[in-house]
């Protein structure tokens, strides 16, 4: 392998490459090809999600340098934030809105892929550890809502968990668990900082370098349309280049968000006080909730809200399992059955979220 600049240069740098080797990665990387086609576009969105990601990281560490995770301090804390903290609405708005944009993103990503049909072999370990993280995103997402213990934050957990609580056979069990006791209160507060600051981090950290090393080993999956060699560009500068002016974009629209629509904070939690008109789980679980108002009381002898968790259920494991499922994609064919499906799904995710803010009752 021939050396390249890094491994000649002198000083530190030439110091540091002789005992980590990053020149080797860098070669490395400027000969893996990247697919360069029409729907080369939809690529970037996963490294838009990890963008936002680190966004979160970042804003979230220093978020911690001044929250307090009781039920008398939280509010008042994430309130000094704002007010006395200098940028400190900027690093809150930040936080929040970088938030529902990884949410957005990482969806854009898993459909993207999906009609793409990028999930057949041999990327199927490559689509369900991306489906992992698309669930703990859902999680960073509902866990860290209930952390500013503001008025909506308790009342829309309050609506997230009753879901919890349909599950078959174990929903009253996992209810408890969730909440730390029967209602939401101060434990489920202390419980959620602990799985956002701590425990989905390193779960999420550990499946994300599991699957970005699986995307580097196997490559990027080149659409079923295409029949001919496409044109490639290298990874290491053209494909990062245009990522990293995308992550400029999305920064830019991040402040663009923060200035002009900064975050609220809203009335402070008061866990006996009735619970506001409207009330709803952030836009991303909507679909859900607004689906189980459209169930009957029950169907078929069975509970309304079991039929509507199960099928629920039922349809994130249909799209874990999709890579063994779709046999015409695993054979290089295309597959319009499970095409139809994902359409049907985004058309149906789209209408209940619809729904829900333009007839919340």
């Amino acid at each position: 392998m021939s050396r390249s600049k890094l491994d000649q240069a002198p000083g530190f740098v030439g110091w540091l490459d002789a005992r980590l080797g990053f020149s080797a990665a860098l070669d490395f990387l400027r000969h893996k090809p990247v697919p360069h086609h029409r729907s080369s576009v939809w690529y970037y969105f996963g490294g838009v999600s990890l963008f936002l990601f680190s966004v979160q990281v970042t804003t979230g560490l220093l978020l911690l340098i001044y929250y307090k995770p009781t039920p008398d301090a939280a509010f008042e804390s994430v309130r000094f934030i704002m007010a006395q903290v200098p940028f400190g609405w900027l690093i809150r708005s930040l936080h929040s809105w970088s938030a529902n944009l990884m949410v957005l993103s990482a969806f854009v990503h898993m459909f993207s892929v999906y009609f793409m049909k990028a999930y057949r072999p041999p990327r199927e370990l490559t689509w369900m550890t991306g489906m992992g993280l698309l669930g703990l995103t859902l999680a960073f997402g509902f866990s860290g809502y209930l952390l500013p213990w503001n008025e909506l934050a308790l009342f829309a957990t309050k609506v997230g968990t009753d879901i919890v609580g349909s599950v078959p056979g174990i929903g009253h069990t996992l209810l408890r668990y969730v909440r730390g006791g029967e209602d939401v209160g101060g434990a489920t507060l202390t419980r959620f900082f602990g799985w956002h600051v701590a425990l989905l981090p390193a779960v999420f950290s550990g499946l994300l370098g599991v699957h970005l090393l699986l995307v580097q080993r196997l490559g990027m999956s080149e659409p079923l349309a295409i029949k001919t060699a496409p044109r490639t560009i290298p990874f290491f500068p053209g494909f990062i280049i245009r990522d990293a002016i995308l992550w400029l974009g999305v920064l830019g629209v991040l402040l663009a968000l923060c200035t002009f629509l900064p975050w609220e904070l809203g009335m402070k939690a008061d866990p006996f006080a009735p619970a506001p008109a409207g009330i709803r789980p952030e836009w991303y679980f909507t679909f859900l909730s607004q689906s189980l108002k459209y169930i009957p009381s029950r169907v078929l002898g069975i509970e309304g809200e079991i039929v509507g968790i199960t099928a629920s259920g039922l349809g994130g494991l249909f799209f874990l399992l999709v890579p063994f499922l779709d046999r015409r994609a695993a054979r290089g064919q295309s597959s319009p059955i499970f095409t139809a499906i994902g359409i049907g799904v985004l058309l149906y995710m789209a209408t209940m979220t619809t729904l829900a803010y333009v007839k919340p009752y």
